[in-house]
């Protein structure tokens, strides 16, 4: 299926979105485990929440963007 520029945008956006926060966790993971090697348990453990709900809503718009490119979801012209 053939998508309209402005879904192809969504999905482009979307897709971009959840790669940024994948790396975004991927750091916060890293920042957490030098936190952790440093003592500090309790801030490695905030770190890793907020990294793996990051995973959470990138799995989410990955498949928003799967919707999009299916024509499940669609952008109106405005």
């Amino acid at each position: 299926m053939s998508l309209t520029k402005p879904n192809q945008e969504l999905h482009r956006d979307l897709k971009e979105v959840a790669a940024v926060l994948k790396w975004s966790g991927v750091d916060l993971f890293t920042a957490s485990k030098r936190l952790l090697d440093a003592g500090d348990e309790i801030g490695a453990a905030e770190l890793m929440k907020i990294a793996v709900s990051y995973q959470t809503i990138e799995d989410k718009l990955v498949s928003y963007a799967d919707e999009v490119k299916v024509g499940r979801i669609k952008r109106n012209a405005e």
